[in-house]
């Protein structure tokens, strides 16, 4: 997990769901039935699916309240990465107000 961490911290949430994919594949596999999620989860919604996994517990999946609220919190990370840069940029665009 601090191998996990640092990674996050360097290279962003993208690299570190690959290192934890290509690790432990076999906590993977019962999180998800396929591939596919994943793949689009790393594509599109990388925070997402890192606050997923570390949520989902063996055996059990995702049961409880701070469950969710760790996948809310990935899901809002998300959308302030794809949102935050027209909010923060938005004085470059010439008439546009204030």
């Amino acid at each position: 997990m601090c191998c996990l961490l640092t990674v996050m911290t360097f290279l962003g949430p993208r690299a570190a769901v690959l290192i934890w994919w290509l690790v432990d594949w076999s906590f993977w596999q019962k999180a998800y039935e396929t591939a596919f999620w994943p793949i689009i989860g790393i594509i599109f919604a990388p925070w997402t699916t890192l606050f997923y996994m570390i949520a989902f517990r063996s055996g059990l999946g995702i049961a409880g309240g701070w469950d969710y609220l760790l996948i809310v919190i990935g899901v809002l990370l998300d959308l302030f990465n794809y949102f935050g840069g027209g909010w923060k940029n938005r004085k470059r665009v010439p008439g546009y107000a204030k």
